[in-house]
Order: C-alpha cells, then sequence, then structure tokens
C-alpha cells in the first residue's frame, strides 16, 4: 500500500476550505496513496490540526515542536495530552537544525530532550528532523534511549554513516522527493543502501515537491512520483517498493490502525 509517511496537510496553501482540502484527498486516492501521516511542528497549532483532517479516517497524526519551531513554546503537560489522542501515532517531528538555527542550539536540544522522554512515556516512536547536527542527534538518541520506541529520521539527507548509525538504533530512513533533483547524488547513493525493511517514502508536503512537478505546491498524490523514482533507484519493480514501505510504515507507528 502507497503511504505519505510525512506531510502538512494543515499548511497546504491549496487546501484553505474543506472542499479544497477533499480535491487533495481525491488527486491522492486517485494516485493509489491509501494512508498520510500528519504532522504537527507547533504545539499550539494541534488542535487546529486535527480539526482540519477529521472527517478522513486515512489520515493519523503526530504531536510535537519543529526544532525551527521552539520559540513557540513547549508546554510538557499539555502535549503529553495531544501525545495520547487516540489519532495521534507518534511523538513529533523533533530533534536538531543548525543549519538554519545555530543560535538557538540549547533551546533545541531542550526541546528533542523533552520529546523523547515523552515518546518514553507514551511509548509511541519519534519522528526525526535533523540537518547540520549529526553527531548530537545521534548521541541524545543513545542516551535518552530512544531505541526502545524507535522512529523514524524523515525526508532524510545526511551520509550513509548517519543512516546506518540510526538503523542500527532502530531506526527508519524515510525519504522526500528530494532524492529526485538533479543534485541529490550522495543522497541517491545512501538510499540504494538502506535495507528494504527500514525505507518509507514521504512528500513533506507543502515542501519539496519532486520531479516533474518542481515549482509546484506539494501534496500527497506526488509520493507516487518518489515511490516511483526510488523504485527504479533501487533497481526493484514498483509494486514491491510500495508493499514493503507500507509495511513499515505500520510496523513502526504501532497504533497506526488499517482501515477495514
Amino acid at each position: 500500500m502507497l503511504i505519505d509517511s510525512h506531510c502538512h496537510l494543515d499548511r497546504l496553501k491549496a487546501a484553505p476550505d474543506d472542499a479544497s482540502l477533499k480535491q487533495i484527498m481525491d488527486a491522492a486516492k486517485a494516485r493509489d496513496v491509501e494512508y498520510m501521516l500528519c504532522v504537527n511542528v507547533r504545539q499550539n497549532e494541534f488542535s487546529d490540526m486535527k480539526e482540519k483532517v477529521k472527517a478522513f479516517p486515512n489520515v493519523f497524526l503526530s504531536a510535537g515542536v519543529h526544532p525551527l519551531d521552539v520559540d513557540s513554546g513547549l508546554d510538557s503537560d499539555q502535549l503529553l495530552i495531544s501525545a495520547q489522542d487516540e489519532r495521534v501515532v507518534a511523538v513529533g517531528e523533533t530533534g536538531l537544525d543548525y543549519f538554519y538555527a545555530a543560535e538557538t542550539k540549547s533551546q533545541q536540544q531542550q526541546c528533542f530532550e523533552k520529546q523523547i522522554d515523552l515518546a518514553l512515556q507514551v511509548n509511541k516512536p519519534l519522528i526525526i528532523h535533523t540537518r547540520d547536527a549529526r553527531e548530537d542527534t545521534l548521541n541524545m538518541l543513545k542516551s535518552g534511549n530512544a531505541d526502545k520506541v524507535g522512529g523514524v529520521l524523515h525526508c532524510f539527507t545526511e551520509s550513509w554513516e548517519m543512516a546506518k548509525a540510526a538503523i542500527e538504533l532502530g531506526f527508519y530512513i524515510s525519504v522526500s522527493g528530494i532524492v529526485t533533483f538533479k543534485n541529490a547524488g550522495e543522497l541517491r547513493s545512501v538510499i540504494r543502501k538502506v535495507p528494504k525493511d527500514r525505507l518509507m517514502v514521504e512528500t513533506d508536503s507543502p515542501y519539496l515537491a519532486p520531479v516533474p512537478h518542481r515549482g509546484k505546491e506539494n501534496q500527497p498524490a506526488f509520493v507516487r512520483d518518489v515511490a516511483e523514482f526510488v523504485a527504479e533507484l533501487r533497481g526493484e519493480k514498483y509494486q514491491e517498493l510500495v508493499e514493503y514501505t507500507g509495511e513499515n510504515f505500520f510496523n513502526l507507528f504501532k497504533d497506526a490502525k488499517k482501515l477495514v
């Protein structure tokens, strides 16, 4: 089953109302996208995000604070309530980003540590954003015992060494439309090496639309383009990749229930 393992439906400019969001969802269905994970980045936006997708039972949720949104605040008690919501299958997206916000390094680490602790408390996996923070990200996952709940390094753009270390911790690697970009040679070499039982695909919509949709707002329907490209890159049949990445999704996000 084809799954967009990471998207931000509440941030789609093309879906300001229920009718337009339904069109987005219908477009995804037409391209065989069966499930999506809508990822929270600001704690104070969780309720609005949940409300926006309430009509779509094939959309799962996460609860967390993005490292580039740490200034929006983290209320541990409130985040715990959100993380226990029946539609929430993961904690995050959380992590570290020293590329765009090295000046908030300390604050990011504190926020990350709290969310690792929260994931352990609610026994749900972590969704990790990491950029230019390889050593600190891995060290904090190890010291925080994140291997007990696992998780995914989403929109992966780092080295094979980092991917391998994360996999050894029980984490998955998720690849976005970036892999289709002309300058993604190093990333492609990494994705070729990721074991089948540790790979997922995503859009990270509304950002990073894959080829041939560059310049457009990304949307879950485009995860098919990512999957087709990755299958060809790895020398696999498209349907084979769809099946094992879908299985990986449900193996990781154990609170995500398949529709009958």
